[in-house]
């Protein structure tokens, strides 16, 4: 007999939130309803790898999350690199992870998708949560072709076709 040792579904949603917007906070909502997720975290990262270093300080860019969040208190904003001494996703799952009572469920725009076998550890990552890969304008294509779809489409990531939010953090700073 199998005992039902039910887990605490947790979201991961991570990046600079440079700035956030409101499709940050339309996957965290549609995520927690299709997934019944308990709470989100934004995980802020001071720099994503892949992109130039942000000119908006950690600081400000908790505070503007915050604000967007406004009264959606199952999602959490918090900064890990100070506690595990990384910006690597891998890293930030192993370190949740050591709590046993929680399931994770990493999310990400379509975008992220498409160089996401480029990640430190990526295979890794995709062992130890669930992926959920949020539909953005113009990627899908790109995104299903991806190596990493191909490699784990069925297995633990999911591709989700929502209302989208036609925005993102880079339009942002150009205005």
């Amino acid at each position: 007999m199998k005992l039902n040792n039910t887990k605490i579904k947790i979201g991961v949603l991570g990046g600079s939130f440079d700035p956030a917007h409101k499709g940050h906070l339309a996957i965290s909502k549609e995520a927690k309803k299709r997934f019944k997720l308990k709470k989100v975290i934004w995980a802020i990262t001071k720099k994503n790898p892949f992109k130039i270093e942000s000119k908006t300080s950690v600081t400000d860019r908790i505070k503007y999350c915050k604000k967007i969040i406004s009264t959606n208190s199952f999602i959490k904003v918090k900064f890990y690199e100070k506690i595990i001494k990384s910006n690597k996703t891998i890293n930030l799952i192993n370190h949740l992870k050591k709590d046993k009572s929680i399931e994770i469920y990493f999310l990400m725009g379509a975008d992220n998708l498409i160089n996401f076998h480029k990640w430190h550890k990526s295979k890794l990552i995709s062992q130890k949560c669930n992926i959920l890969v949020f539909d953005r304008h113009g990627y899908k294509k790109n995104s299903l072709k991806s190596k990493t779809f191909k490699q784990l489409n069925k297995t633990n990531l999911e591709f989700i076709e929502f209302n989208k939010v036609n925005i993102s953090s880079s339009q942002l700073r150009k205005i």
